[in-house]
């Protein structure tokens, strides 16, 4: 049985556009819906398996509301939509939706999305083959040791682990999001490695540390003489990368005017190196950041058609603080790997120094973690490290000093503002009154900073 995808869109032609490219990729096409009391009729008579929603439709009803009710349903949607507004896109994106889909779109943003959607759908109902897609491509199953890299058995780990295994089969761009520490380079090395295109290259760019009047020419190149110093041909990365990977690290701080070139790579699949002509490349894109790139959206710093480009499938590495049932086999591992290194018998820890590493807040995370073992497997003087020295720097220190007399951090100058914004409204968090609102954020950011803060209610 083929899948039957609903297309809820006002727009005449941007519905007939989707309905042909559905239908030459096999799929069934429900009856379109121009409005919410239509698609609704729509799925009780049809039963879609996907559901296509622009956010603005006819009548009162938006996409939004027609998304709250098909979470309800457990059917998938994905958002499809030009509007840039912050409070609408955190509106949509608090239903949940399974992609977002930017006009104007093409053909094969809209399949893979489909296939994405598709996959994320079956894996949050437990149905998930990890060897089929919605388009029944076939996929060489992969096996838990290909992960060997990514330490660790929490639950978010094991969720991260599942979601590579689907992503690494498709050739889609992947945002990997996280702290600063928590292994997106990492992740993006396993990717790679699991994908198709694992014996080509694996091109690696930080985009902070590229100098700001030569960042285009090292992403595409330039021709011998395109500018005063050119004294001869240079490749740029993303043709270093062809049939291969790129990892854009750091995609934050990629200026907007080069916002619109790397725009045009993902759309075109082509270059055009500074002094040359453009030149057709097949290279999959991996980014990630540290930043919000919905709030860099919004302060107009960065393109939304690049962000919803790149977040066909987001990657949500959790912070160390929130894995600590990790950091004994994380510990384990370094121990394992700095003694070797330093041509030493293994060392251990003693169950006082991993329980002082189970208490402290590693705002670092794995990468503070590591370095805190290697200099303990360096300093000490026998196999088992009895006491374990956590190294602070001096700045740090000095904060520490000055709370001492009365000052306290912004972090816990915001943990103490929400709360007083939690205690006056009663703990209530979204809805009219709620904490969020009186805080001006999104519920989920909310969440998020409590969770992040050990907010809880006593």
């Amino acid at each position: 049985m083929n899948t039957r995808i609903l297309i809820v869109e006002d727009e005449f032609i941007e519905a007939n556009n989707l309905k042909l490219i559905l239908k030459a990729a096999g799929y069934d096409v429900c009856s379109i819906a121009r409005s919410v009391a239509t698609a609704l009729i729509v799925i009780e008579k049809e039963n879609p398996h996907i559901v296509l929603i622009d956010i603005f439709l006819q009548g009162d009803l938006t996409g939004i509301d027609l998304a709250k009710k098909l979470e309800t349903k457990s059917i998938p949607f994905v958002f499809i939509s030009a509007n840039s507004n912050k409070q609408i896109l955190d509106a949509a994106k608090s239903t949940r939706p399974y992609g977002f889909l930017v006009k104007p779109f093409r053909k094969n943003d809209v399949l893979v999305m489909l296939d994405v959607a598709w996959y994320l759908h079956q894996h949050k109902q437990g149905t998930i083959d990890s060897t089929e897609t919605i388009s029944n491509e076939p996929k060489e199953p992969l096996s838990d040791k290909e992960f060997r890299n990514i330490i660790g058995k929490s639950p978010d780990i094991i969720d991260l682990l599942n979601k590579i295994k689907i992503v690494s089969q498709c050739n889609t761009s992947v945002l990997i999001l996280g702290e600063s520490g928590t292994g997106k380079e990492l992740v993006a090395r396993e990717i790679h490695q699991a994908s198709s295109r694992r014996t080509k290259p694996l091109i690696v760019v930080n985009c902070a540390a590229l100098p700001a009047n030569l960042i285009e020419s090292e992403l595409f190149g330039h021709e011998k003489g395109a500018f005063t110093g050119a004294l001869s041909k240079r490749t740029g990365k993303f043709e270093q990368a062809d049939e291969g990977t790129i990892f854009l690290d750091e995609i934050g701080e990629l200026p907007l005017e080069l916002q619109v070139k790397f725009l045009r790579v993902l759309q075109e699949r082509e270059i055009e190196p500074i002094g040359g002509k453009p030149k057709k490349i097949n290279v999959r894109v991996l980014a990630a950041t540290n930043k919000d790139l919905g709030e860099e959206v919004a302060a107009g710093r960065f393109r939304i058609d690049l962000y919803y480009r790149l977040n066909v499938f987001p990657l949500l590495l959790p912070s160390l603080r929130e894995r600590k049932e990790d950091i004994a086999l994380l510990a384990s591992h370094f121990l394992k790997k700095y003694s070797t290194e330093e041509g030493r018998q293994l060392c251990t820890l003693s169950t006082e120094a991993i329980e002082k590493l189970m208490q402290y807040n590693w705002p670092g995370n794995i990468r503070e973690l590591e370095n805190t073992i290697q200099r303990n497997v360096v300093l000490a003087k026998g196999t088992v490290i009895e006491s374990i020295e956590i190294f602070t720097s001096k700045r740090a220190a000095n904060v520490t000093n000055t709370n001492k007399i009365g000052f306290k951090t912004i972090t816990e100058n915001e943990r103490d503002h929400i709360l007083a914004v939690l205690e006056s409204c009663n703990w209530k968090i979204s809805g009219k009154g709620g904490a969020a609102e009186i805080l001006d954020i999104n519920v989920n950011t909310l969440n998020s900073r409590m969770k992040k803060l050990g907010i809880q209610r006593n």
